[in-house]
């Protein structure tokens, strides 16, 4: 083997980076268990609010040191391996940003019949289309105004400056479609904000490509109604005056004498080092930095009466009044914002500042050096707390440059802005040094420029030290008042903290025995060689947990689903291999000369199934969302990762036996020959599979049309509530109880046992407004205490507006479409014969349709959901890949057979002969799978059980598919002259009927 070097290399450097990486999880996990420690009450229970504010304190703290390097909690999370929320609890929401408000109001929300017709069309045909609203909303206007220009409807006070009355229309359309995205764009800026702030830790939010939607995260959250407030809620975008420090002396040096003060009356906590400065515990203020804040200037500050809030300001303030630039300016550490917030929060230090002094910090941290600090600003809030300008004033905002050519962000206001503007300006750029605005959005402030002259006209240039990013996002924000945007929740999760403890011991469960069992599965199967597949194995699932850290991914219930069937893949790989050594040692070669052999014909064996499970995996990774992105990311890295050490770290362990002259068994003595006397023939008995197959379809077909699928929520749309009872409550007692509250029968499920219950319904389904879910969940409350004597607790709650049900489902359909073809042309390219891409189509749709078959036949029988749903998609999608994959390896072996068939022999011989060759290849590969899948399916908790009984009965159909079903029919396509009979097909062994 070549490049020996290069795979010991990789293996060790992958290695340790991905020890290095997942040492952070385990930092994050002690931290998090001290945060339980210093929350848990008396009692034995633990306050989430103590607990995070724990966290909270010591976000910007050092807590990990490795090699002289310190990471704080902040930065330690950042490299973790985070848990998803259906393990932690939380709450996930989608937010679709309303074009059709957007629309109207650059139309100046105009009445005209047509429009509103156009709209309402529009409206419709989105829930059945994948274009994009704008695009289904100008056909519509044109197809019943063809000859009206567009420009006629969108030009007008609210578009001023950027459509005129003679504009074509492709301009129009093209300023429209710019506003649409600025104004997601703007709903994201101001989400991100607010999320930042929301005092929980790693707050997650992306915008969904393609789409006006913005998907949240966040771990922790336990007050869903807050959280839809925040996110629902108006923006607060205001202008107001900037105090400067420097006027402000008398109220800052009382507010140090208090402190001082009481520094002074602090009993110390501890004896100080000798040399050292004698600390006094908590609330001994200029313990926090120490001499680390002292400037190379500060002479002053080395006596105790020069401690107090002078002690915490860092960087170019000290001593406390002196001047900067700006003037005056406050910053500070960041670690130590928690600390000012609770000085200014007291009532004696409030009584020591003017009324009209508000306290307020900058939205973003400066970075001096490696520190990080926030400025703290001084804002006259007047006596009303009314801002003098709000956000309603602007009428556009763009990023811009200014006269050094450096980025800098252009406003435009209204009429009443203009004249107020005119006169605020003209006032502070009067006052010597010049005077500040702030510009502040959701109470922290983004911008604070001086005023240089007046501004007559309402026209304003704001510049500073931005980057072209940071002018973006401030013209985001000062726009976000000019145009309605407002956001409707279409998709919302929440997971409480008992049903994310629950699952993440399911999943470890299911992460250790399935591992075990596959380990244990190669070591009694393969001897010797077993120990360095299991050696791949272990080296698989390091680097994947490695990768998934450094990525900063979550792991997810499918995600864990995910690594192990990426684990079973390994092992398929490693199967091939070694049964192919053990042809060549039973065959009576070298132990050299077969395992080179045996990786040689292995490897486009490898490469085929390798590359369409990845065919799978991207296109889940493309079409899926939450859970199921979740597992395609896995299962990615996993395929990757298992070819890699399958395929390179294998052989140099055992080309490293070879040199030393060592022995490797690869079989134990009951398993040299394991599945190689079984002779079947399978081309001569394909009328029996192909009756059992269509029977099956059929009976599954007729049952569908009657009665139609069961559809999950994401599906359909709705609410569905797992709640869990303390004594055990029957379905029909749910189901009455909740009849009149919600004016009609909800579905009741048993979700894992006889207290905990599936309750899905369509209440309020179509409106998304805040109010309805808090009512859907008062009617829950109410209906459920109907059940007298039994407390019931929601453990979770999903609901789907019927818009993104739609999107879904579209998704889902293409999904499999694009599987499919993609898988096609692939095999189709690799086998050169159209013969064997039809049998892995017939075999793939085979597959599919038992599995869909017996999934609707079944769903009243099994004591489990059997819902066809976005995991049911996924699963469909695994199973496709796995029966792809396990029509590849054959195929391999037949197109391998049929490459040295003689004149004499006839197709459906030698096909046959190839199948029972590989026929121990497949059945232990089968097996290494389904105990895995048995695991997860015993294990993995009753969220996924749906999803891993899909995929458990989808191996075994696949399997059977693709020996049965798939390479028959490529045997019924093929030319052959000399095709014998049916009943006279022989193996090449025995003759078998």
């Amino acid at each position: 083997m070549q490049n020996k070097g290069l795979v010991i290399f990789l293996s060790v450097v992958v290695t340790l980076l991905c020890f290095f990486y997942l040492s952070f999880t385990v930092v994050s996990y002690n931290v998090q268990q001290d945060a339980v420690a210093a929350a848990t009450t008396s009692n034995g229970t633990v306050d989430l609010n103590k607990k995070q504010a724990y966290l909270d304190s010591i976000w910007n703290t050092p807590v990990y040191n490795l090699f002289g390097a310190e990471y704080t909690y902040k930065e330690v999370k950042d490299y973790e391996l985070s848990l998803g929320l259906d393990l932690q609890g939380g709450m996930h929401v989608t937010l679709e940003v309303s074009p059709v408000d957007i629309i109207k109001g650059l139309a100046g929300n105009s009445q005209d019949s047509s429009f509103v017709k156009a709209l309402r069309i529009a409206t419709q045909e989105q829930k059945k289309s994948r274009e994009n609203y704008s695009t289904l909303f100008f056909k519509a206007y044109r197809d019943a105004n063809p000859d009206k220009p567009l420009a006629s409807l969108f030009a007008n006070a609210a578009t001023r400056g950027k459509i005129a009355t003679n504009d074509s229309d492709s301009k129009v359309i093209s300023v429209v479609n710019e506003e649409i995205e600025s104004a997601i764009d703007r709903s994201f800026t101001i989400l991100s904000n607010r999320l930042d702030q929301f005092g929980t830790s790693q707050p997650n939010i992306q915008r969904l490509p393609g789409t006006g939607r913005i998907q949240v995260e966040i771990p922790g959250a336990d007050n869903p109604q807050r959280v839809r407030k925040l996110l629902q809620g108006v923006a607060r975008l205001e202008f107001w005056d900037v105090i400067e420090p420097n006027t402000l002396n008398n109220s800052l040096l009382a507010i140090n004498d208090v402190l001082v003060k009481e520094q002074k009356a602090a009993k110390p906590a501890a004896t100080a080092k000798a040399g050292e400065q004698t600390k006094t515990g908590d609330d001994d203020l200029s313990s926090l930095l120490g001499d680390s804040t002292k400037t190379a200037t500060d002479t002053t500050a080395t006596t105790d009466e020069s401690k107090g809030l002078d002690s915490l300001q860092n960087m170019n303030i000290s001593p406390l009044f002196s001047l900067s630039s700006p003037p005056g300016s406050f910053r500070y550490n960041t670690k130590d914002t928690a600390t000012i917030n609770d000085i200014f929060r007291r009532a004696d230090i409030r009584n020591l500042l003017p009324r009209n002094v508000g306290v307020y910090w900058a939205n973003k941290p400066d970075v001096i050096g490696t520190t990080e600090s926030l400025e703290l600003f001084f804002l006259d809030i007047g006596r009303n707390g009314k801002a003098k300008l709000t956000g309603e004033v602007i009428t556009d905002a763009r990023n811009d440059v200014d006269e050094r050519a450096q980025p800098a962000v252009s406003m435009n206001m209204n009429g009443t802005g203009t004249r107020i503007w005119a006169r605020w300006t003209a006032e502070a750029s009067s006052k010597s040094p010049k005077g500040r605005i702030a510009i502040m959005l959701d109470n922290t402030v983004y911008s604070a420029p001086s005023v240089n002259g007046e501004i007559p006209n309402g026209n304003s240039q704001i510049s500073g030290n931005f980057t072209p990013e940071e002018a973006k996002d401030l013209a985001n924000v000062l726009k976000a008042g000019s145009l309605p945007a407002p956001t409707k929740i279409v998709e919302e999760s929440s997971v409480g903290p008992t049903l994310g403890k629950e699952s993440i011991r399911n999943g470890m469960i299911s992460i250790v025995v399935g591992f075990l069992i596959i380990i244990f599965f190669m070591l009694v199967v393969y001897n010797a060689s077993g120990w360095v597949a299991d050696l791949a194995v272990i080296l698989n699932l390091i680097f994947l947990l490695g990768i998934l850290a450094s990525l900063n991914a979550a792991l997810t219930l499918p995600g864990i689903a995910g690594i192990l069937l990426s684990l079973a893949i390994a092992v398929d790989a490693n199967v091939l291999i070694n049964e192919r050594v053990k042809e060549d040692l039973n065959a009576g070669k070298t132990l050299d000369t077969s395992i080179r052999a045996g990786y040689k014909n292995a490897f486009t064996a490898i490469i085929d199934s390798n590359v369409t499970t990845l065919i799978k995996g991207f296109v889940l990774l493309a079409f899926g969302s939450g859970l199921i992105y979740g597992f395609a990311v896995t299962l990615i890295i996993g395929i990757l990762c298992s070819f890699f050490t399958s395929v390179f770290f294998t052989r140099v362990i055992f080309e490293y036996y070879i040199r030393r002259g060592k022995k490797v068994n690869f079989s134990m003595g009951w398993s040299k020959n394991l599945f190689r006397s079984i002779n079947i023939n399978f081309i001569g008995n394909r009328k029996i599979y192909y009756t059992i197959s269509g029977a099956i379809i059929i009976a599954g077909m007729a049952f569908l049309a009657v009665k139609g699928f069961n559809y999950g929520v994401d599906f359909k749309g709705g609410r569905t509530y797992i709640v869990e009872f303390e004594k055990a409550a029957s379905p029909a007692e749910v189901r009455e109880s909740l009849t009149e509250p919600f004016g009609e029968a909800p579905e009741v499920k048993t979700f894992g046992g006889e207290t905990k219950y599936k309750i899905t319904t369509s209440y309020l389904v179509d409106d998304d407004s805040d109010n309805a879910t808090v009512q859907a969940e008062k009617h829950l409350e109410t209906g459920l205490a109907k059940i007298s004597g039994n407390k019931v607790t929601v453990l979770s709650s999903y609901k789907v507006g019927p818009t993104i049900a739609n999107d879904i489902k579209v998704s889902a359909v293409w999904s499999l479409l694009v599987a499919v073809v993609l898988m096609f042309l692939y095999i189709l390219i690799r086998f050169r014969k159209w013969q064997f891409a039809l049998g892995t189509v017939v075999s793939l749709f085979h597959t599919v349709l038992v599995v869909l078959s017996l999934f609707v036949l079944l769903e009243n029988v099994m004591p489990f959901s059997l819902e066809i749903d976005q995991a049911f998609v996924a699963a469909i999608l695994t199973v496709i890949g796995y029966s792809i994959n396990d029509s590849v390896v054959v195929f391999d072996r037949v197109r391998e057979f049929l490459s040295m068939k003689k004149s004499t022999e006839d197709t459906a011989t030698v096909v046959n002969n190839a199948l029972n060759d590989t026929l121990s290849r497949t059945l232990i590969t089968g097996m290494s799978t389904i105990f895995v899948l048995l695991i997860l399916f015993i294990f993995g908790g009753e969220t996924i059980r749906g999803f891993t009984f899909a995929m458990l009965i989808g191996v075994l159909i696949g399997t059977y598919s693709s020996l049965c079903i798939g390479t028959p029919v490529l045997v019924d396509f093929s030319k052959d002259d000399n095709k014998q009979p049916d009943n006279k097909v022989t193996t090449g062994k025995a003759v078998t009927a």
